[in-house]
């Protein structure tokens, strides 16, 4: 049990409707999105980033469309499969295939080109993905991934990827990403570090109460301060949740 009171902890709410819908066409179909923060064509000076958490995008692709190979350097990359089968490949052939539940990441370090594939051509493809800005520059460039059973993450918070954790994927950056199926009537809690945050995101379902403020789907929470904060459903939910530094930003070398 903290120390610290639960009075200590601040939720900010990130409503649905905030958040910026991209759409567009790609190769072999279109895509429909939902951005957090600050991405190629969408700038927000308030939601530029949330400590060292840069990016989250909530995407679907349609049936058999491709993001076709791209460059990126530096990010720390985590790929969450909300729905369907998401298939990736780089310049490396590193990658494959995994369905709902499943997680990658990928240490983008010092440069690589890589692809993002609706691997089903009857049904749409959802995935978020997420960039924390890394440790440090140039790492060699890393995938790794694993399939998630819904059990596995049932009415608690599963680590999926984490900071020197070694029962999880590796994130070479001060955070964590977490994903929990959530049945109504069986509360979870996370414990705050101090000069850590958290980004709760409400996925499929819900509403999700966290102390007086409610969480409609799709709606997103910006989490600050020190203590326990405990997490219940009205509706199943299925969620993510994203612990950052708060006091990390890019690294100079």
């Amino acid at each position: 049990m903290s120390s610290q009171k639960t009075e200590d902890v601040k939720v900010a709410l990130r409503p649905a409707n905030t958040l910026y819908q991209a759409s567009g066409r790609i190769q072999d179909g279109t895509f429909r999105g939902r951005w957090h923060f600050s991405f190629d064509m969408y700038s927000s000076p308030r939601y530029n980033n949330f400590g060292n958490l840069r990016v989250l995008n909530d995407d679907t692709l349609s049936p058999g469309a491709v993001w076709p190979l791209h460059p990126h350097t530096q990010n720390e990359v985590v790929t969450y499969v909300a729905e369907g089968e998401f298939r990736h490949e780089d310049e490396r052939g590193k990658g494959g295939v995994l369905h709902k539940g499943g997680v990658q990441h990928t240490t983008v370090g010092r440069g690589m080109y890589h692809s993002e594939i609706n691997n089903r051509k009857d049904i749409p493809m959802r995935f978020i993905q997420i960039w924390y800005m890394p440790e440090m520059l140039n790492m060699t460039p890393s995938v790794e991934q694993r399939e998630v059973d819904r059990s596995e993450r049932t009415n608690q918070w599963l680590p999926l990827v984490a900071y020197k954790n070694p029962e999880t994927l590796p994130l070479r950056a001060d955070g964590a990403v977490l994903a929990s199926f959530l049945e109504p009537g069986h509360p979870i809690d996370y414990e705050l570090r101090e000069g850590h945050g958290l980004y709760l995101y409400v996925l499929e379902g819900g509403p999700v109460r966290i102390r007086d403020q409610v969480l409609p789907e799709f709606s997103a929470a910006e989490i600050r301060g020190q203590g326990s904060i405990a997490t219940t459903a009205q509706g199943e939910a299925e969620l993510l949740l994203l612990e950052v530094n708060l006091n990390k930003g890019w690294p100079t070398h």
